[in-house]
């Protein structure tokens, strides 16, 4: 009589804790090449472990992930926040099942946990033109710190910067090229170089704000104290921020972020007939899809 062969035993699956993770998480962030995404990440998995830390002895797994989503949403956070911070996690199973911490069929269900729905597309804000001069004339230019914020902004109104291209901004990417002013081998998102051209009326506003402040090299914009004295040799992408944010008040625009007046660069260089890859370019978009969503996003009808 023979024998019923016994079907061979499936290996344990391998459970990683939450507790033990912050050696993968250290692995997610040097798999990032743009210092943005890591910082985001960074906080997105700090945050999921602090969600999750009162489940004492928890594995990290689908059911985890499902009731962290659920967490999110409870705090009613926006789609594009919820899917950054899942993202993230994902991203950490990955990297735990790639050097044998996690089973892939635990990190296979932690990858199939879906996001929250985005519904139409985000629009952010647009200023007009006049909206865009209201803004530009707040600051107190009788003041230091007045011209500083005034360079801040003309700066994010007229080359279309990323804030944190603005913080990083020095006295050697300003160069002189065929006659007129440019922002070069400005080092941007995603790793990518690009030059911007300056506008007069932007250069008079640094070269007021430099002039003032008696800086002439290193970072272009510098912290001011409360007594009108510089301090420092940069500033933080946050007091950008916050510069923005003043501005908008005194001028009743509502909420406005440094990414606006971005997006207001790109809209009036497009009513002055500026071309779609024009404003790629000057924007430093690796793809036309995402400065053609800047287009359909401000006006469907095909005006940024």
């Amino acid at each position: 009589m023979k024998q019923q062969k016994s079907k061979p035993k499936s290996p344990p699956k391998r459970v990683l804790r939450l507790p033990d993770l912050d050696h993968t998480k250290m692995s997610v962030l040097n798999t990032l090449g743009s210092p943005q995404s890591q910082r985001a990440y960074d906080i997105a998995i700090n945050d999921f472990t602090a969600c999750t830390a009162q489940s004492h002895g928890s594995h990290f797994n689908k059911t985890v992930v499902l009731r962290y989503r659920i967490q999110l949403e409870a705090k009613h956070l926006a789609p594009a926040t919820i899917n950054l911070r899942l993202a993230a996690v994902r991203r950490l199973a990955h990297e735990a099942a790639d050097v044998g911490l996690l089973s892939p069929d635990l990190a296979a269900g932690i990858r199939r946990v879906k996001g929250a729905k985005r519904l139409g597309v985000r629009l952010g804000n647009w200023l007009s033109a006049d909206q865009a001069k209201t803004i530009l004339q707040c600051p107190n230019r009788e003041v230091l710190i007045g011209k500083r914020d005034r360079a801040i902004l003309a700066v994010l109104l007229g080359c279309g910067l990323r804030r944190s291209e603005a913080a990083q901004l020095t006295f050697e990417h300003l160069q002189r090229r065929d006659d007129h002013w440019a922002i070069v081998d400005l080092f941007g998102k995603g790793g990518h170089i690009r030059s911007v051209p300056v506008p007069d009326w932007v250069k008079t506003a640094i070269d007021r704000w430099t002039s003032a402040a008696k800086i002439e090299s290193g970072c272009l914009f510098r912290c001011v104290t409360k007594y009108g004295t510089v301090w420092g040799d940069s500033i933080t992408e946050k007091v950008i921020w916050h510069v923005v944010r003043r501005y908008a008040r005194q001028s009743e625009l509502g909420k406005i972020a440094p990414h606006d007046l971005r997006r207001t660069c790109a809209r009036l260089c497009h009513d002055a007939g500026g071309e779609l890859e024009q404003i790629q370019f000057l924007l430093g978009h690796l793809s036309v899809q995402t400065t053609e969503q800047y287009r359909v996003a401000s006006n469907p009808s095909g005006r940024l």
